[in-house]
C-alpha cells in the first residue's frame, strides 16, 4: 500500500518536465493574447499605469516567498524519500503559516503604502494609485499558492503546478479584461486599477485548484503508515533549515530586476557614448530587452521546466545517500540539455530577421537576436546546474555564481557597448558572456560535488546533426523563398523541415535511442512502433 504514495525514482522528473512544458506554453499563449486584448483597452497610457505598478507589486513578492516553494520542495521530497510522510506534512504546515504571515505582512505594507510612494514621487504618476492598491490582496494569495506548490512538486506531481498555472492565467487574464472595459468609462486611471485586480482573481483560482489536488493527496496519506526510522526535528529546526534554503534562492530572484535596472541604466548611456541618438539608444534597448531575451526565454522553456522537476528528484535521491541516482539524473538532465538547447541556438541563429519581423514587424532587432541566440545553450546549462545544485541543497552557490557573472556584464556592458561598431551587440554579448560564465561556474561545481560526466558523445552527436540541420535549413530557405511569395510560409516550412531533418539524423547518428523514446511520457510508446514501421528505430 506504502509504494502507491511514496515517489519513485524512475522517470517522474522527465514525466513532470513534459507536464510543466506544457503548462508553460500555455500560459504564455494565453499571456501574449492578453496583451493584444488588454493594449486596445487601455492604450499605451493605460499599459503604462499598470507598468508602474507592476515592479513593486514583484518585489513584494520576491520578499515574502520567492525562495521557499524550491526549500519546500527539497524538504518535502527528503522526508517522503525516508517514508516520513508526517514529516513532509509538518514541513508544509510550518511553511504554510511562515507565509501566510509574510505575505499578509507585505499586502498590508504595499496597500498601506501606496499613498505614500505617490506623495514622494517613487511613483511618478499619481494615478497609478489605484493599480497598486489593487495589486496588494494578490501578494497574500500568491504568497500562500507558492507554498502548495512547492509542497506537491517535492512529491514530484507536477500536474497540479501546470493546472494551476493555466487556470489561474484564465482566470488572471480574464479578470483583467473584464474589470478593465467595465471601470474604462469612470477614467483610465480606474480601468488601470482594474486591470490590477486580475492579479488577485487570478491567484485564488489557482489557489483553488492546488487545494483541490492537495486534498486528494492528502486522502490517499491519510490510509498511510508513517514507517520512517528518523528522528522528527522540532518546528524552530525545520523553519531554520527552510530560511536557510531559501534565502539564496530569494536573493537571486532579486537579483535578477536588480541587473535589469542597471542595463536600463548603463546600456542606453553608454549607446548614446557611442554616438547614438537618445531615441535611437532608446529603440536598441528595446531590441535587446524586449524582442531578443523573451525569444530565449521561451526556447528554454522545457529546459527550465526540467529544473523545477529535477530539484525533488535530486534531492530524494541525495537524501537517501543514493549518489549514483544523483549522478543518473543530473547526465540526463544534461543529455536533454544537448538534444533541445543546441538545435534551438542554430534555429534562432539562422532565422533570427525572419522571427524579428513575423512576430514583432521589427526584423532589425535580428543582429540582437542572433548573438543571443549563443544564449539558448547557455541558459539551458544554467538552468539544468542550478536545479542540480539545488536538489543537493546546495542553493548559495548558484547565487554567488550569478553575482560574480553580473559583475563581469556590467563591465562588459560599459565597454562594448561603447565601442560605436558594436553598440547594441555589444551588449548582446555581455548577456551571452553573463550567462555562459555563470553556467560554467555551476558546472564545476555540479562535476566537484555529484562528480557526474558531461556525456561528450551525446554533446557531440547533438552537435553533429544541428550542423546538418543548419545547412538543410539555409538551402530549404534559399529554395522555398523562390517557391513561395509568403514570408511567414517560407520561415514556418523551413522550421519544420529544419526539426525533421535533425530528429532523423539523430535517430541515425544513435543520439536517441528506442530506450530513450519509450521513456518520453504519455505517447513514447507509440512513436517507437511508427518509428519501427518506418524503418528509423531498430529494436534492442
Amino acid at each position: 500500500m506504502q509504494g502507491k504514495i511514496a515517489v519513485s525514482s524512475g522517470n517522474l522528473f522527465l514525466k513532470g518536465t513534459l507536464i510543466l512544458t506544457v503548462g508553460g506554453m500555455v500560459v504564455k499563449v494565453i499571456g501574449s493574447l492578453n496583451w493584444i486584448f488588454l493594449s486596445r483597452i487601455l492604450g499605451g497610457e493605460g499599459i503604462g499605469l499598470y507598468q508602474m505598478a507592476f515592479p513593486l507589486y514583484l518585489l513584494a513578492l520576491n520578499i515574502s516567498s520567492a525562495g521557499l516553494p524550491v526549500a519546500i520542495s527539497i524538504m518535502t521530497a527528503e522526508r517522503i524519500a525516508l517514508n516520513d510522510f508526517w514529516g513532509a506534512r509538518r514541513v508544509f504546515h510550518l511553511s504554510l503559516a511562515l507565509l501566510t504571515v509574510t505575505g499578509l505582512v507585505l499586502s498590508v505594507v504595499l496597500f498601506l503604502s501606496a499613498s505614500w510612494l505617490i506623495d514622494f514621487h517613487v511613483i511618478r504618476d499619481p494615478r497609478a494609485y489605484y493599480s497598486l492598491i489593487a495589486l496588494s490582496p494578490a501578494i497574500f494569495f500568491v504568497t500562500i499558492l507558492a507554498s502548495f506548490r512547492g509542497y506537491l512538486q517535492g512529491w514530484q506531481i507536477m500536474t497540479p503546478t501546470a493546472v494551476s498555472q493555466i487556470i489561474e492565467q484564465i482566470m488572471r487574464v480574464a479578470a483583467m479584461l473584464i474589470f478593465a472595459g467595465a471601470l474604462l468609462p469612470m477614467g483610465l486611471a480606474y480601468a488601470a486599477g482594474g486591470a490590477s485586480l486580475g492579479a488577485a482573481v487570478g491567484s485564488v483560482a489557482g489557489l483553488l485548484a492546488l487545494f483541490y489536488y492537495y486534498r486528494r493527496l492528502q486522502d490517499r496519506f491519510n490510509g498511510q503508515i508513517n514507517c520512517a526510522t528518523v528522528e522528527r526535528e522540532s518546528g524552530k529546526k525545520i523553519v531554520k533549515r527552510l530560511v536557510s534554503l531559501a534565502w539564496p534562492v530569494s536573493l537571486s530572484s532579486i537579483m535578477l530586476p536588480l541587473v535589469a535596472n542597471l542595463d536600463l541604466i548603463v546600456v542606453p548611456l553608454r549607446l548614446e557614448k557611442a554616438g547614438y541618438s537618445v531615441n535611437q539608444a532608446t529603440e536598441l534597448f528595446g531590441y535587446l530587452t524586449g524582442m531578443a531575451v523573451p525569444l530565449v526565454n521561451l526556447a528554454t522553456i522545457l529546459t527550465a521546466s526540467l529544473a523545477v522537476s529535477l530539484v525533488p528528484a535530486i534531492s530524494a535521491s541525495h537524501s537517501l545517500g543514493d549518489f549514483q541516482g544523483v549522478r543518473q539524473k543530473i547526465s540526463a538532465a544534461f543529455r536533454l540539455t544537448y538534444l533541445v538547447a543546441i538545435p534551438g541556438v542554430v534555429i534562432l541563429f539562422l532565422l533570427a530577421e525572419q522571427i524579428a519581423g513575423i512576430v514583432y514587424n521589427a526584423p532589425q532587432a535580428g543582429g540582437s537576436i542572433r548573438i543571443l541566440a549563443l544564449s539558448v545553450f547557455f541558459l539551458g546549462l544554467h538552468q539544468i546546474s542550478t536545479g542540480s545544485l539545488q536538489g543537493m541543497g546546495l542553493t548559495l552557490i548558484p547565487v554567488l555564481n550569478m553575482g560574480l557573472a553580473a559583475v563581469i556584464k556590467v563591465v562588459l556592458n560599459w565597454t562594448l557597448t561603447a565601442v560605436p561598431w558594436l553598440g547594441i551587440e555589444g551588449a548582446a554579448w555581455a548577456t551571452v558572456v553573463d550567462i555562459g560564465l555563470a553556467a560554467g561556474l555551476n558546472i564545476y561545481w555540479v562535476r566537484r560535488y555529484a562528480k557526474f560526466t558531461m556525456g561528450r558523445e551525446a554533446f557531440f552527436k547533438s552537435s553533429v546533426a544541428a550542423c546538418v540541420m543548419g545547412f538543410s535549413m539555409i538551402l530549404a530557405y534559399g529554395y522555398l523563398e523562390n517557391l513561395l511569395a509568403n514570408a511567414i510560409s517560407v520561415t514556418m516550412l523551413t522550421f519544420a523541415l529544419g526539426c525533421l531533418s535533425y530528429c532523423i539524423l539523430l535517430l541515425i547518428l544513435g543520439g536517441v535511442g528506442e530506450r530513450d523514446i519509450v521513456r518520453i511520457p504519455l505517447f513514447g510508446g507509440k512513436l517507437c512502433s511508427v518509428l519501427h514501421k518506418c524503418r528509423l528505430l531498430r529494436q534492442h
